[in-house]
């Protein structure tokens, strides 16, 4: 065995026991009719589980609140990340201190913040409808219509960091020419941010979006937390919903489907955008 061979041993081990092992392993069970309380009675239904996900309604439905989570969560964050990004490259005074303070809500654990927003916003006890009712306004932030929305907005007050950080370490690697040749030709600033700063930074757009993305669509701990899935299932992501038919339901063959025609959704979408992104780098 050559000393390279000898060297990517361990980590070659080390990723079949933690990756590898369980990706078989639940695509396995995904083949099968297994069930915590019937472990006896397994056996090999082939794709018939697939099938059935297929036609299930409420996959679908899942799958579409969690599109609309991922599509509003990551514009938000997106949106208010850009413009927290460019006002922090200006900054000239407390820069390291702001910096730290805008990055402390992406350390706190999902569900630590899925909690704490739950108290805040409760209905009866939440402070914050407390002080709306002070001013005449009853709004439930948890209620039928309003759940899924108040999700994102939590969602975007921890993860609107992140953006900031992606965003403002790419505003402060482009180069300085093409800015001050910009404001030599008298272009305005809005100008400037769209025929030079945008085109300039849509790598690293791209990127953000991407990794922001693939990581929202895991969302779980808010609605763990704070709506179980509810009012109704306006806030049952696809996770809860694998959750719910895996651990709650004891159907783990079933849930195994769940998961591997989710993986493969998310592979398609992941190669059609690396694919773009290639394309347009070459060109």
């Amino acid at each position: 065995m050559s000393f390279r061979a000898r060297m990517m041993a361990p980590l070659l081990a080390l990723f079949v026991g933690a990756v590898g092992y369980p990706l078989l392993y639940a695509f396995y069970l995904s083949l099968t009719s297994y069930r915590i309380t019937h472990r006896w009675d397994t056996h090999l239904v082939g794709l018939s589980q697939y099938n059935d996900v297929l036609h299930n309604s409420d996959y679908w439905s899942a799958l579409k609140v969690t599109g609309t989570f991922v599509f509003l969560a990551v514009t938000l964050e997106l949106c208010i990340g850009l413009m927290i990004a460019l006002a922090l490259q200006r900054q000239k005074r407390v820069r390291d201190f702001t910096r730290s303070f805008l990055l402390t809500p992406m350390f706190v654990t999902p569900i630590a913040v899925g909690l704490m927003f739950r108290f805040l916003l409760n209905q009866q006890l939440g402070a914050l409808p407390a002080v709306l009712g002070h001013l005449g306004i009853t709004y439930d932030f948890f209620g039928s219509g309003n759940a899924l929305y108040s999700i994102i907005l939590i969602d975007t007050w921890q993860w609107t960091p992140f953006m900031v950080l992606l965003l403002l370490a790419g505003l402060e690697g482009l180069p300085k020419q093409p800015f001050e040749a910009a404001r030599v030709d008298g272009a305005s600033a809005f100008y400037t941010f769209r025929r030079v700063t945008v085109p300039m930074l849509a790598p690293v757009l791209v990127v953000a979006i991407l990794i922001r993305s693939l990581d929202a669509m895991k969302v779980f701990e808010y609605v763990y937390a704070i709506t179980r899935g509810g009012p109704g299932i306006e806030t049952q992501t696809i996770q809860y919903f694998t959750y719910q038919t895996g651990i709650q339901f004891f159907r783990l063959g079933n849930a195994s489907a769940m998961s591997y025609l989710l993986l493969a959704i998310v592979l398609t979408i992941v190669v059609f955008l690396f694919r773009r992104i290639e394309r347009s780098r070459r060109s």
